[in-house]
């Protein structure tokens, strides 16, 4: 009698475990290996920070977190992976803000739905945008560049790596919000866009930090104003543009990791944590720090709430600019 009521009793605490365990799941999460999507090439600062906290992961669980890069087509490649995949946490990725937020506004059709499809985990890390120049002592300050601009309308140039891109949505916001207008000279990636600045041939460029800071750092670009809340600790004398005398620009890109949407809620939970501690440590936070990145944890609902309000935002600086969705 007493083993027939124990028998029972394990079965009802079996049964209450399986109740809790996420859909799809057998056992405690994660039981085999995890695929982390990145829609980029690999060796970039997304592919990055995807193979540094998969590895981490890896570490704190047990089974491999592998990093597949699917690039091209602004994200239009990867993202329906993640979109279409089974909730149950077994598919994830690691992405930048403007295939979430940015590809709302210059793409008629997305092949997914930036808010529905996707359940936001953590923001991962956010990348400043620094204004730099080749010419200092044409451009001494972000002061100066504004002069220029109301002084020739469309008479400086900037580069971007391309329509739509985080560079040409910071001078998006920094023409609209200042009243002025300049010249855009688009181009087929970050790279192409820094290699002629470094030729003299275009006045300036957003940059995001960890594309810049090199350049910085070697002299052959100056930065002039980051385009964020506080300074960096990279370029520590450079001001903020409301410390420029320039208020009201604010503009950031960052990375998040996110999984399908209805992927079930305690393994979007465990993820957080988990992520979270990888974030905070002392090797993590330096080699963030030293790619030009700060760590930028957040709740899953914090990270909902931003990728709403930049996607409102983006529109309304596409809009302003007039550009026609693709």
């Amino acid at each position: 009698m007493h083993t027939r009521r124990q028998l029972s009793l394990l079965a009802c605490a079996l049964g209450l475990l399986a109740a809790a365990a996420p859909a799809g799941a057998q056992g405690p999460y994660p039981d085999h290996p995890v695929k982390l999507i990145v829609a980029l090439p690999a060796g970039g600062g997304v592919d990055m920070i995807a193979r540094l906290v998969g590895q981490k992961l890896a570490a704190i669980t047990g089974q491999p977190f592998v990093v597949d890069n699917r690039a091209g087509a602004s994200g239009r490649i990867g993202l329906p992976l993640v979109a279409k995949a089974a909730p149950d946490g077994y598919t994830l990725m690691a992405s930048p803000a403007s295939f979430l937020t940015t590809n709302k506004s210059i793409f008629k059709e997305l092949p997914y739905d930036p808010q529905a499809d996707f359940a936001p985990i953590t923001k991962l890390a956010d990348q400043a945008i620094v204004l730099v120049v080749k010419d200092k002592e044409k451009f001494p300050s972000a002061g100066a560049v504004l002069a220029a601009a109301r002084a020739r309308p469309e008479g400086l140039t900037y580069a971007s790596s391309g329509d739509g891109s985080p560079q040409h949505l910071a001078a998006l916001m920094f023409e609209t919000r200042t009243k002025v207008r300049m010249t855009h000279i688009p181009y087929k990636g970050g790279a192409l866009a820094i290699n002629d600045m470094l030729g003299g041939n275009v006045d300036l460029l957003f940059a995001p930090l960890p594309e810049a800071l090199p350049h910085i750092k070697s002299g052959k670009l100056a930065a002039l104003a980051l385009m964020s809340g506080k300074r960096s600790a990279l370029i520590a004398d450079v001001p903020t543009m409301r410390e420029a005398g320039i208020d009201n620009m604010v503009f950031q890109t960052w990375i998040g990791l996110l999984a399908p949407g209805r992927t079930p809620r305690p393994v979007i939970d465990q993820l957080n944590r988990q992520v979270h501690a990888i974030l905070q440590g002392a090797d993590v936070r330096s080699q963030l720090h030293e790619a030009g990145m700060d760590v930028a944890p957040t709740t899953p609902e914090q990270f909902g709430q931003t990728i709403a309000q930049e996607i409102a935002l983006h529109a309304e600086l596409v809009k302003a600019a007039g550009l026609v969705p693709q």
